[in-house]
């Protein structure tokens, strides 16, 4: 049987001699399944995620290791939270203010509803930013280790942090609409937030670097329908290169997590310091053709690469197959080739083997090729 977690960093190291890796992400499917029918379908009744993934003799991004690193605030921080009825409310408590982030249960998924963003105000924002100057990072090695035992050579260990300035502010505490307001109407206090957050970051990866942990994702949902060429240039570019310098110096393969619209952004891509870009998603489903990915993408990996739609029966399997093999032609061998972004619910989980097996005959031929 592969080894996955070893082809899975020399692919990103780029020593695996030509070989690329099939690593999809199954959870939506998984989850969506447990949510509505309390089990799995089929031979999949009771079996473990990674169980799942041996099954169908696939490799798994294991993000299952981001439980690895947590943040340790100051004695100066509160953090609580409380349950009553279908709301959850969570409080950071601080000596320069209070601030709540209110969500609600759903009938559809596990997933919470928000009712009440983290940040209304810009006293808010500046409560974060004490937050933030006042966050340490631990690293727990009984973590890394439980997760190992879970998932043994499914992929190697791998985490996303957490996102960097404006998309901390569009997804994780104020809403769209409300970041680009208050990057209008009271820059100095947002930029003094991103200072401390970078700061926060920066003693993450201090705390990443000499880890086990080898491959680095930013898990920021870059999506171009949002943040605009402008915004990226002055806000996001900084933040990666600044990064990506720190990672690099530990020998860490490093990609960053951009779905929706890519257009706007593709020209940023090779000035990032990423090695890699994650779930950049190509027509039907997205904005962009593999042959532009291609030729923004350059020498940098590609993780992902096939729309998710292809694995619904709306598409004949043929239209998947035609994918991988230009997927493969274009790309290999510098490819993590997976679904941008998630297999959904309603899709064919056996699509999922029949990408593997195209993939296990492209690196049997390779090998047949090199050794004759």
């Amino acid at each position: 049987m592969t080894n996955f977690a070893k082809l899975h960093e020399d692919v990103c190291f780029k020593k695996a001699g030509g070989k690329v890796i099939w690593q999809p992400r199954i959870g939506c499917w998984i989850d969506d399944k447990l949510f509505e029918d309390g089990e799995l379908p089929g031979k999949y009744k009771g079996m473990t995620k990674a169980e799942i993934y041996r099954d169908l003799g696939c490799s798994a991004r294991i993000y299952e290791y981001n439980d690895c690193f947590y943040p340790v605030y100051d004695d100066t921080i509160r953090y609580t939270s409380k349950t009553e009825g279908d709301l959850q409310t969570d409080t950071f408590e601080t000596p320069v203010g209070t601030v709540t982030h209110i969500t609600k249960s759903t009938p559809s998924s596990w997933a919470r509803l928000t009712v009440k963003e983290w940040v209304c105000t810009e006293e808010d924002l500046k409560v974060f930013t004490y937050i933030e100057q006042h966050t340490n990072w631990a690293f727990s090695q009984e973590t890394f280790d439980k997760v190992h035992a879970e998932w043994g050579d499914l992929g190697a260990p791998t985490i996303f942090i957490p996102r960097v300035s404006v998309q901390r502010l569009y997804i994780d505490l104020m809403g769209v609409e409300e970041a680009v307001y208050a990057m209008m109407d009271y820059p100095e206090t947002v930029e003094a937030y991103f200072a401390a957050l970078r700061e926060c970051h920066l003693r993450l990866i201090d705390v990443i670097n000499p880890s086990p942990v080898r491959i680095i994702n930013f898990g920021d949902n870059i999506h171009s329908g949002t943040l605009s060429p402008s915004l990226f240039e002055k806000y996001v570019l900084p933040e990666y290169q600044i990064r990506c310098e720190r990672l690099h110096q530990a020998g860490k393969f490093i990609c960053s997590h951009f779905d929706g619209d890519n257009r706007g952004l593709m020209e940023f891509y090779q000035q990032t310091g990423l090695d890699g870009i994650e779930a950049i998603t190509p027509v039907p489903q997205g904005d962009v053709t593999l042959e532009e990915m291609h030729q923004a993408l350059g020498d940098m990996v590609l993780l992902d690469g096939i729309p998710a739609v292809y694995f619904d029966e709306e598409y004949p399997e043929e239209v998947l197959v035609d994918c991988v093999h230009k997927i493969l032609d274009l790309f290999a061998p510098n490819l993590i080739l997976g679904i941008s972004d998630e297999i959904s619910s309603t899709g064919d989980i056996e699509r999922i083997r029949l990408v593997g097996k195209i993939v296990d005959e492209y690196n049997r031929n390779l090998s047949a090729s090199q050794e004759s």
